[in-house]
């Protein structure tokens, strides 16, 4: 392990420190007006030693500050030091299992400035990318044992006085409070550590690093961050709330941009269309006190009157404090976007008699980005289940069993609040046929749902009317070029504002009304064949279906032919072949054979024909994964195309 750097630098800190958040100093909040005696710092590799590395440094630290006559370091007491190196060694043990990154450790020695409290001893942990996990050896102790670990935030809940986590945009922090002064024992009352008598515990550390100032709040408005420090937590919020579309991360997110920044505790209430609000999010510098405040908040939601719209006021200290914490200043302020109340946030900030002015203004400029991310988020889940809506009712709600085949189906439109223009249907179409529509309507959106909206219905009754393959398609191209398509289609674009993109386009028609489609028709072979499927089928401007045959040998089945829609006297011919027992039909759309690498294209060189001739002797849906599979491991971004594959394999 590297070895740690070692100073000494002990002394008084300021009574108003910050935390570092962005490049901007930044209040954080937890335990309390205080002033630093001592602090130090570690940086730790994120390896397996880093526990037992964090256990010397706290000894060694807490050593140093007995030995130099740091005020209150005498009445660290054996069991004040244990109870600090038990926690501190579970909570690296988690950071570095869970985040596998460099991990710092800050200790600090704080004295209240509340008369009557203790001073405490207060130590963080924080990792930098919480998501990643430790390849390789657990951690383990000095002696070279395996450490457990898993159990570090219930150690704390259980020993601590006071505890919290604190999340940033690349960071997270766990912090403990210890009393230095234990409650007294009337039958064996511990002994205070004497100033000029190192400890028996000093002897396990002789390490010491270079120190940092204790993160702590101030309890009133710092002129400095209120003007420099102001702006850019407001920037960070902006940033942090852009592009949510799940208001239940928005709450979330407030609740901790506010504590411990602004508040030691807070709370979001939603407005749910005429019922009672929903307490969404609540939120507390030291989790050890959130089941509690929940509690008691949800027996008081805010009533705010009716003249506050955004404007945040005084509002009294929830009831039954002792359940979370001392009396202090709470404010309360409407959640309001586009003239609309969307919520309610209330906060609090322990040991103040009121919120000053400047955090009044800093707290109502933040409620008022919080209600337009609420906002958005609403929107975009409203048009995401009007989508959702729209796309089961333009797909069948499953495909036809057709005898003697397997079949398989991959359906991936783009985007999540637009229906996409892709569709697909397997239907029966009398006299012992089956019917098979693989297409793709020029565009996306709901000008696009409504060519498939019309199409889907044509097809079936054109087949069912008994008409071949050929003239399936023929008749659909004219109706694609009849008057009522192309109002539908612009009534539509209308409505919406859409841009169709139609530039260089025949007139009368945007690409909506233009539709490439791959069709057939498959009739199983009767008694005294050798089984399989006579399939008849028709591309129109679509991608050229592929056959695979049992010993991998691709072929290119059709022909192709112009889009349906662009020339409305257009005569579309078809191909009849058998696919025997083992062969597969392959039939994709064009988001499968143009999705891009760079300048490449995933079925340039036959790409395409190349990863179906590895699926021989596959089924049809083991062919469908392995073709995804290929598609996405093509490039580093997702295709930006509706994505379809219709797999037919005879049996």
């Amino acid at each position: 392990m590297t070895e740690l750097l070692r100073s000494r630098t002990v002394g008084t800190s300021s009574s108003t420190p910050s935390a570092s958040a962005g490049g901007v100093a930044l209040p954080v909040g937890g335990i309390g007006p205080v002033r630093t005696s001592a602090s130090a710092r570690a940086s730790l590799p994120g390896s397996p030693l880093a526990a037992s590395a964090a256990r010397r440094f706290v000894r060694a630290a807490l050593a140093e500050w007995v030995a130099l006559d740091v005020p209150s370091a005498d009445r660290i007491t054996d069991r004040v030091a244990d109870e600090a190196v038990l926690l501190v060694s579970e909570l690296v043990t988690n950071a570095v299992v869970h985040a596998g990154t460099a991990v710092e450790v800050c200790c600090a020695l704080d004295v209240s400035s509340h008369e009557g409290e203790p001073p405490s001893l207060v130590v963080e942990v924080t990792d930098h990318h919480p998501t990643r996990v430790l390849r390789g050896d657990p951690p383990v102790d000095a002696d070279g044992a395996e450490c457990a670990g898993g159990h570090g935030l219930r150690l704390v809940a259980e020993i601590a006085e006071a505890w919290g986590t604190t999340y940033r945009r690349s960071s997270k922090t766990v912090w403990f409070q210890v009393s230095v002064r234990p409650a007294a024992d009337p039958v064996a009352p511990e002994e205070p550590m004497a100033g000029d008598v190192a400890p028996p515990w000093a002897s396990r550390g002789t390490e010491i690093v270079a120190p940092a100032p204790r993160r702590v709040p101030a309890r009133r408005a710092d002129p400095e961050w209120t003007r420099h420090g102001a702006l850019s937590f407001l920037a960070e919020a902006s940033d942090l709330l852009a592009g949510q579309f799940d208001e239940e991360m928005v709450t979330s997110l407030a609740g901790q941009l506010l504590v411990p920044r602004l508040a030691d505790w807070c709370a979001i209430w939603l407005d749910t269309g005429g019922g009672p609000p929903r307490l969404a999010r609540v939120w507390h510098a030291s989790e050890s006190r959130m089941e509690g405040l929940k509690q008691v908040l949800e027996k008081e939601p805010p009533q705010l009157p009716a003249t506050a719209r955004g404007g945040a006021l005084d509002w009294p200290w929830p009831a039954d404090p002792a359940a979370y914490g001392p009396g202090g200043a709470a404010l309360a302020c409407r959640l309001i976007a586009g003239g609309r109340a969307l919520g309610t946030l209330l906060l609090g900030r322990a040991g103040l008699v009121r919120m000053p002015d400047e955090v009044v203004g800093l707290i109502e400029d933040f409620a008022r980005r919080v209600a337009l991310a609420l906002a958005s988020a609403r929107r975009y889940t409203r048009q995401a289940t009007i989508s959702s809506v729209l796309q089961r009712g333009l797909l069948p709600s499953g495909i036809a069993r057709i005898p003697g085949v397997e079949s398989a189906v991959v359906y991936e439109p783009t985007g999540d609040i637009s229906a996409g223009g892709d569709f697909y249907d397997v239907f029966p179409a009398g006299d012992g046929r089956w019917c098979f529509v693989l297409g793709d309507v020029c565009g996306n959106g709901p000008e696009a749902a409504v060519v498939t909206g019309l199409v889907r219905p044509w097809l079936r009754l054109l087949a069912r009317e008994g008409y071949d393959v050929g003239e399936v398609l023929d008749r659909l191209n004219q109706l694609l070029g009849e008057e009522t398509v192309g109002e539908a289609v612009e009534a539509v674009e209308a409505a919406g504002g859409a841009d169709p993109g139609g530039a260089g386009l025949p007139p009368g028609g945007g690409p909506a009304r233009f539709l490439s489609l791959l069709y057939g028709e498959l009739v199983p072979l009767g008694p005294g064949s050798e089984g399989g499927v006579r399939c008849t089928l028709a591309s129109a401007g679509h991608p050229l279906p592929l056959v695979l045959q049992p010993d991998g040998t691709v072929r290119t089945v059709a022909v192709p032919q112009i889009l349906l829609g662009v020339v409305e006297e257009a005569a579309y011919e078809s191909e009849t072949f058998d696919l025997a027992p083992g062969e597969t039909l392959l039939c994709v759309t064009d988001g499968v054979t143009e999705h891009r690498s760079g300048t490449r294209q995933f079925d340039d060189e036959d790409g395409l024909a190349s990863v179906l001739a590895g699926c021989a002797g596959l089924s049809a849906r083991e062919v469908a994964q392995r073709v995804r599979q290929a598609v996405d491991e093509f490039a580093v971004e997702p295709p930006d195309d509706d994505l379809a594959m219709l797999v037919l394999r005879a049996l």
